[in-house]
């Protein structure tokens, strides 16, 4: 076994990595400091336990700095709190008028993910609770027949008419149809829960996804939820159905990019509107959680209505933490490291010291991030005086001197470590997106309007098309003729919502209301005899307008850009140590080119061209080893130096499908081109160093 001063040569600086998003998706890489938020937690556990107990339905506001750790702590909550409720994390919406069907969406997004260590969905396990409650109360006949339906829960199985009519029966008559939204048809989509074969059906139906006749005759549906009436009708079914299982927790969180009102500011009156027609209708079992910065908070309460205020009466603060929380924390990720030492280190933060942080926070407070930036500020000063073999300049703080400021980052470190993270991103994106209808419209115009907005196209407005459709539309200026362009995405299947489509784009081109209008629709347009297909023809054969095709590559890069917008408008998302507002993003996507990547945004004659290998996500082709190359180069960039067997190990996570012999000849080719140099070729693999040329 190794020191821990030979181990800290090799390794990643543990203080890495700061961007907050999703809490669902982030995986918990480190020890938990229990103390930490520790009193937030017990209240919130206490609000919870109130809800359980008389199913009314509680909202708090979650509230504190930025940097002190808010998205982690909701992580926290559910990892903690999941076996007592059921967790749903809300996406920021994109416009106000879809609000609904924006939460109703994201809720059945959550609910159909696994909790850990659980086979069945959350949703599969609020189903199954349900009727396991209303089972106690029924007739010996009928509680046999849930008990059989119970065990054929994932089972392929011939659905009975009858079995579907006794199903829907017995939960009229458990839970009546008063205030049951379509009674009939969300208790005959539960039960279509139930079949392997018609369960994915159903969560499309229920998210709102415009299904197609085929489907919807599958599940016995008049049609799909395309409205926000309909969105809060069955969102309140959920809370009906609440009321007699675990809680739904309802988390919203990244405010910062919500809808914006005309004078730019966020439109939070939107988001307690909904709470307040929760409130007014009784809705049951719902405990709603409102995360924000204390600054956006302040900024904007003012503009709620007082009445829709009151009904937010918890509020729950997230404070600084202690000296010994911060050292607690420090600790949590040096961990891993210590244990591999052959003797651990006389000091769980070593080669930090407790002196270091009374005088970085002589006030005994610090938030989370700045405990964690200086963290990996001091590490990397030690281990470059390791690197040096002790040689001065020896780090000052070492001998217990002031901590100077923190240096300017190494050129070209922002950038190295902005591809890292976007890689990092990328990844979770490609795992959860797998087909573009995941998403609607209304999110990929949203996403869409962002990527334009970075790469300063001119003059973006939303809503170029009218009525019911208009959030799936924007219009912009062409940067060399100053035409209007018009976007239009709709991948809604049925033939029904795209004739309504097509109608609005008839309406814009007879207006004259851009110079060209770009649809952009991977689904089918139909038969040529259907109506819609009939106008989609005349709109986009032949003219200057045009039908593109997209693929689920360019949604990725999409929704990973989406992410970091998120993260930079909250102020949580950190590169080399600086907290990176939206305007330095921006800066930072056009600088490194990252979206010339996405082919929509080509097609769409927004960037250049590119060859077609360059565009290729897979990274099972030789073409694209140049990621795994730019990975290898922008990895050492951001640590100076470190291992190499460390540098192949972080490839294989990022790329496991690529071979450590291809890993190993493209840290060759990065010393042939005389970017890398390994410190020590002829030592043992295990104990190779590889750093930049520049650190010679």
């Amino acid at each position: 076994m190794s020191t821990i001063d030979e181990l800290i040569k090799q390794s990643l600086n543990p203080f890495d990595n700061f961007a907050a998003g999703n809490f669902w998706e982030e995986e918990e890489q480190f020890t938990t400091v229990d103390s930490i938020h520790q009193e937030a937690l017990t209240q919130i556990k206490s609000v919870l336990d109130q809800i359980y107990q008389d199913h009314q339905t509680r909202t708090l506001i979650l509230y504190g700095d930025a940097g002190v750790g808010k998205t982690h702590f909701m992580g926290r909550l559910k990892q903690r709190l999941n076996n007592e409720a059921f967790f749903v994390y809300i996406e920021p919406f994109p416009q106000s008028d879809h609000i609904w069907r924006h939460i109703l969406r994201h809720t059945v997004d959550s609910l159909v993910n696994a909790p850990a260590g659980q086979a069945n969905s959350q949703l599969i396990l609020w189903l199954k609770s349900f009727l396991s409650t209303i089972g106690h109360d029924l007739q010996s006949e009928q509680r046999g027949f849930i008990d059989r339906i119970q065990g054929l829960f994932g089972k392929t199985k011939t659905s009975s008419k009858a079995d579907r009519k006794l199903f829907i029966d017995i939960l009229k008559k458990n839970i009546g149809t008063r205030g049951i939204y379509n009674a009939n048809e969300f208790f005959g989509v539960l039960y279509d829960l139930t079949n392997p074969d018609l369960n994915s059906l159903a969560c499309e139906w229920l998210k709102g996804d415009g299904l197609d006749e085929e489907s919807l005759q599958k599940l016995q549906i008049n049609k799909s939820i395309d409205n926000e009436d309909t969105a809060r009708g069955i969102l309140g079914n959920f809370s009906k159905i609440s009321g007699k299982t675990q809680p739904i927790v309802l988390c919203f969180d990244q405010l910062d990019n919500i809808a914006r009102l005309s004078d730019g500011s966020i439109d939070l009156q939107a988001l307690f509107n909904v709470n307040s027609t929760i409130y007014n209708g009784k809705w049951q079992g719902f405990l709603i959680i409102i995360s924000v910065r204390t600054s956006t908070w302040n900024e904007n309460y003012k503009r709620i209505q007082p009445a829709d205020l009151d009904r937010a009466s918890v509020k729950v603060p997230l404070k600084r933490i202690t000296l010994d929380e911060a050292e607690a924390l420090l600790a949590s990720r040096l961990y891993k490291l210590h244990h591999q030492a052959y003797s651990l280190p006389n000091s769980p933060i070593y080669p930090l010291n407790t002196e270091i942080l009374e005088k970085a926070f002589p006030g005994r407070k610090a938030s989370p991030r700045l405990v964690l930036t200086l963290g990996k500020q001091l590490f990397q000063e030690y281990k470059e005086w390791l690197f040096r073999d002790k040689q001065p300049p020896k780090p000052k703080w070492l001998d217990g001197e002031t901590l100077p400021p923190p240096p300017p980052p190494p050129p070209g470190t922002i950038e190295a470590e902005l591809k890292l993270l976007w890689q990092q991103e990328y990844k979770k994106v490609q795992c959860k997106i797998t087909k573009i209808t995941l998403l609607a419209a209304p999110d990929l115009i949203r996403m869409l309007q962002e990527a334009l907005e970075a790469l300063q196209v001119q003059t973006i407005k939303p809503k170029l098309l009218s009525g019911n459709y208009a959030s799936y539309s924007l219009s912009y200026q062409h940067s060399d003729n100053r035409d209007t362009i018009g976007l239009v995405w709709t991948e809604d299947p049925g033939m029904r919502p795209f004739y309504d489509v097509m109608n609005a784009c008839q309406r814009v081109v007879s207006r004259n209301l851009c110079h060209r209008l770009q649809l952009i629709r991977l689904a089918s347009v139909g038969e040529p005899n259907l109506a819609g297909n009939k106008i989609y023809r005349q709109i986009f054969t032949y003219t200057n307008h045009q039908h593109i095709k997209p693929n689920v590559s360019s949604v990725h890069y999409l929704a990973t850009y989406h992410s970091l917008v998120n993260s930079a408008l909250s102020q949580e998302l950190v590169v080399a140590g600086k907290t990176i507002t939206l305007q330095k993003l921006q800066s930072l996507i056009r600088e490194s080119e990252i979206l010339h990547k996405c082919t929509l945004l080509q097609d769409l004659g927004i960037v250049a061209k590119q060859p077609s290998e360059i565009n290729n996500g897979n990274a099972n082709s030789k073409q694209d080893l140049r990621l795994v190359k730019e990975f290898l180069l922008n990895l050492v960039k951001t640590q100076g130096f470190m291992g190499v067997p460390t540098l192949i190990k972080e490839a294989g996570s990022q790329f496991p499908s690529v071979k450590e012999t291809d890993t190993q000849h493209l840290i060759d080719l990065l010393c042939q081109e005389k970017k890398v140099k390994i410190i020590d070729p002829k030592a043992k693999l295990q104990d190779q160093l590889i750093s930049l040329v520049t650190n010679r």
